[in-house]
């Protein structure tokens, strides 16, 4: 029995990896993933530069404009962008506002120079124009005319005969200090939100892709038997049983391959990009995101990762089987690949339900519906980490939520087994659903 099990899962497995299909697929996802990690490079080796610093020139007619702008671009790219990241050059630009434009249609393939002329103004304190040879970015407008709109107010602050020291204060950025009143929660724990929003969804994005490839490798290979009619010859050899857990034990090690594969092809990414650098930009805001994620680790939740990382695992795991069973399952019951694909879509609406709950766990924090939700047998292995990070349940649910998927996995074994055993040979589209409930009644 052993031998014709590995001997079935050998030839599954072979008809999965050795093919042209795979190295193809394989090769365009190593190209998305390094791509996807080393976008900003990609984009700065085809015209763009996350890291070029744009030159601003000011004509001050004021005469007290310059070094209070300077400043203020100062503090918004530092709050934005941390204090390693310099991203305008202001220069003060001694000529007239002719020979700026002038200067700017010279330099026309110098993207990004800006001149900004400030005025004096008895109505507005300053009037400002702003002048560039094309259209300038978003970001770069909304921080130049905060910038500008600071100024002002300095300015007209500084005429109401206010030191510069006061006026520095009033617009440096505010030290807060978070209070809790409960003595379990602190700051790394509230910043758990930004995690689940922003760097779990990139986490559990290769379970849920490894999901569908799982779901779909299982379903095409059992129609594909019973299509050339060589399913009839296989069961002739070996029972059903037998073909059934070789499918699945076949599925989930092709899982497993290939989630391997996704990491191997993220940590060349990462060793690219480590390699060439990124925009100072990008680097900086994954300090920022470092900088959370070493809190975490720091935190209650961080300490207890010893144990949530296996029992995350195992849940995946269990997952994996039960999808695969499913897959085996209503496979088993249809004649070609068509029909396969109609009996997936619930399993796929499952899996996207579960994964778009586990991005927006935040917004129904406390709701008891999403805690019932986490111990739903195929979306509990997204869903739950994501509250359990979130502190909205515990370890003791996890567990919980680990012997559901098993009791689950379990009867989908003993009655999915009646309905392999019966749709396997079957070649017929009509009654399907009366032939899986008369095969759920036999024993």
């Amino acid at each position: 029995m052993k031998s014709k099990l590995n001997y079935l899962i050998g030839i599954s497995l072979k008809r999965k990896i050795k093919t042209k299909w795979f190295v193809i697929a394989n090769v365009l996802l190593a190209l998305v993933i390094i791509g996807i990690i080393n976008i900003d490079s990609i984009i700065t080796f085809f015209g763009g530069d996350f890291n070029t610093i744009q030159t601003v020139y000011v004509i001050d007619n004021t005469n007290k404009t310059t070094d209070i702008f300077k400043e203020q671009v100062k503090q918004i790219t530092e709050t934005l962008y941390g204090e390693d990241n310099e991203k305008y050059l202001i220069k003060e630009y001694e000529d007239t506002e002719e020979n700026a434009k002038n200067l700017l249609k010279e330099n026309k393939k110098e993207q990004g120079n800006i001149v900004i002329v400030f005025s004096s103004s008895e109505e507005n304190v300053i009037d400002v124009k702003m002048i560039t040879f094309e259209y300038m970015d978003l970001t770069d407008t909304q921080i130049l005319n905060s910038a500008i709109n600071n100024t002002k107010t300095s300015i007209a602050l500084q005429e109401t005969h206010i030191p510069m020291d006061e006026i520095n204060k009033i617009y440096s950025p505010a030290t807060i200090e978070r209070i809790y009143l409960d003595e379990k929660k602190n700051s790394e724990e509230e910043n758990m939100e930004i995690i689940t929003t922003t760097v779990f969804p990139v986490i559990i994005l290769p379970f849920f892709m490894l999901t569908l490839f799982l779901v779909q490798m299982i379903g095409a290979e059992v129609n594909d038997e019973k299509t050339t009619k060589a399913m009839e010859v296989i069961i002739s050899n070996v029972s059903p049983k037998i073909h059934f857990f070789a499918k699945v034990i076949a599925g989930n090690l092709f899982v497993f391959i290939q989630g391997i594969l996704l990491f191997i092809f993220a940590g060349v990414g990462f060793g690219v990009r480590k390699m060439v650098g990124g925009s100072s930009i990008a680097n900086g805001l994954g300090a920022e995101v470092g900088k959370i994620v070493s809190g975490i680790m720091e935190s209650n939740v961080g300490q207890n990762l010893l144990y949530i990382i296996p029992l995350t695992l195992l849940l995946m795991v269990l997952t994996f089987i039960a999808y695969s069973l499913l897959a085996g399952i209503l496979a088993s019951m249809t004649t070609n690949i068509e029909d396969f694909q109609q009996l997936q879509t619930p399993i796929i609406v499952i899996s996207l339900i579960g994964y778009y709950l586990a991005m927006m766990a935040g917004v129904f924090k406390g709701a008891l519906f999403i805690k019932i939700l986490s111990f739903v047998p195929l979306i509990s292995a997204i869903l739950a980490p994501s509250l359990l990070i979130l502190g909205q349940i515990g370890i003791l649910e996890i567990v919980i939520a680990i012997f559901i998927t098993i009791g689950f996995n379990y009867l989908l074994i003993k009655y999915g087994l009646r309905i392999y055993k019966v749709g396997i040979l079957n070649y017929s589209s009509s009654d399907l659903w009366k032939k899986m409930f008369k095969a759920l009644q036999n024993k």
